[in-house]
């Protein structure tokens, strides 16, 4: 869509306000709204000021000037204003030098994009994710000095099978065993519905929704690949859609990779291929269909799996999640078909074009936009050295005796740990300028002071249940 066509679709469908999106560092969309009849095609070439100070992780308050630059291409119409709302997602641009914000997520992307051009190897990447969420009925939760607690409550919750609901049908899902069953067990079925549809009429290409395996209403929506930047830019409509479903039915969402004790957390699934032209680079003749550009992908990514956790799993909550036991893989093998490998290459299809590596270990609490360039830079990596990622482990990773598993490496246990690891590998980021040493430092300085080390100082309820009595 050029900038007329945009202005043109405005007037048909007498949209009234513009709604500018980007997202800020961490990874939540930010966004401030203008009359209809202030957008203009000049906008589109010299923006629009803001104050940059004001969001997480950019700059400081003496140079906070910055502009927000709409792309055309990602207008869609809202569809949850009240006042007839259409949006477009922003590039971010300094005021003085025109240049493109190194801090700006979605230029980070763009880059990444543009090396792997520039490297011959390939002209587009290909991402597919695979994001599952929480939908709840309540929350509740607050730290102060003198306490500290969490409340989540969901219909299908299997500590419910006993509360007064006048009446208690009784579908509750027993821990784990939320994959598949139909309504009326799956109490979110509707819902889902119509986070799907909504996608759908928002031009989303929508492959499949459903329950997920833990109780207390954990789904999954599935969007088709599409190249890096775009699906990043679907990701984040696609999670304001689900949250706006959600509480348009009283619902609320969350993407916390780690909300229940003793059930399976969310995850997201990443797909990636690599092609030229019209040739899809990871298909060959090797191990599961692969090309060797596919095996040292793996190798690539493998290899800098520790640093990768740093970005692809950025909370402290996703180490509760990426624990044994359970689905997410904390031991960095890879594998045809095998769920509990960090690598697996799927096998449903032996079309060619059909051929890519899942990384299983992201969690949907990342950015989008930098965890998706952060493993195309590792598959780079490993592509271009020929990094070999050893013979893969087709077995039962989860049953292994120690003696089997003590080779095989293991993903970081805490965010700390990770944000260690990108700190000592981190050069593959930065070829090609993709990752400046600027976000590298900041990143890990942000996570570092504001999510690990506040997480250190306060006590955690459960140390009472451990401690009190001392």
């Amino acid at each position: 869509m050029t900038p007329k066509e945009v202005l043109a679709l405005c007037r048909e469908k007498n949209v009234k306000a513009v709604d500018l999106r980007f997202m800020d560092f961490p990874g939540l969309w930010q966004h401030f709204t203008i009359p209809v009849d202030k957008l203009t095609e000049d906008i589109f070439e010299d923006g629009l000021g803001f104050d940059g100070s004001s969001i997480r992780g950019w700059r400081a308050i003496n140079e906070s000037d910055m502009l927000v630059v709409p792309q055309p291409e990602t207008a869609v119409l809202d569809p949850f204003s009240a006042l007839p709302t259409l949006s477009m997602i922003c590039n971010i641009q300094d005021p003085i030098t025109r240049e493109d914000y190194s801090r700006d997520p979605r230029n980070v992307a763009r880059k990444a994009v543009n090396y792997l051009k520039n490297t011959g190897i390939g002209d587009t990447c290909y991402i597919g994710p695979e994001a599952e969420f929480f939908i709840f009925d309540d929350v509740r939760y607050d730290q102060t000095a003198n306490s500290g607690y969490y409340f989540l409550d969901s219909i299908e919750g299997q500590w419910n099978r006993g509360r007064e609901e006048k009446p208690n049908l009784g579908y509750k899902l027993r821990y784990k065993e939320g994959y598949f069953p139909v309504p009326p067990a799956d109490q979110m079925m509707d819902i889902r519905n119509e986070m799907m549809q909504t996608m759908i009429e928002c031009g989303m290409n929508v492959e499949t929704q459903h329950h997920e395996v833990a109780t207390a209403g954990q789904s999954e929506i599935d969007l088709r690949f599409d190249d890096l930047v775009t699906i990043a830019d679907k990701m984040m409509m696609f999670k304001y859609i689900i949250k706006n479903v959600a509480r348009k039915h009283g619902k609320t969402v969350t993407f916390m990779p780690k909300p229940l004790y003793g059930d399976n957390g969310s995850g997201m699934h990443t797909h990636i291929s690599i092609w030229k032209g019209s040739e899809p680079l990871f298909a060959g003749s090797g191990y599961a269909g692969l090309s060797d550009h596919g095996i040292h992908a793996i190798g690539g990514i493998l290899k800098h799996a520790p640093a990768l956790c740093g970005i692809c799993n950025p909370t402290t909550n996703s180490y509760k999640r990426l624990v044994p036991g359970f689905e997410a893989p904390v031991n960095l093998a890879y594998s045809q078909q095998n769920r509990s490998a960090a690598v697996r290459i799927p096998m449903y299809s032996q079309n060619p074009k059909a051929k890519r590596l899942e990384f299983r270990c992201p969690d949907p609490s990342c950015n989008p936009y930098l965890a998706f360039s952060a493993i195309l830079m590792a598959a780079i990596d490993g592509i271009q050295n020929k990094i070999d990622p050893g013979e893969p482990l087709d077995k039962d990773i989860y049953d292994l005796d120690p003696e089997e598993l003590k080779d095989v490496p293991q993903t970081p246990g805490s965010l700390d740990e990770a944000l260690k690891a990108l700190r000592a590998d981190h050069e593959f980021l930065l070829r090609g300028d993709v990752f400046t040493p600027d976000v590298i430092d900041t990143w890990i300085w942000y996570k570092t002071v504001h999510e690990v080390q506040a997480m250190q100082l306060r006590p955690h309820p459960y140390e009472f249940c451990l401690y009190f009595d001392i």
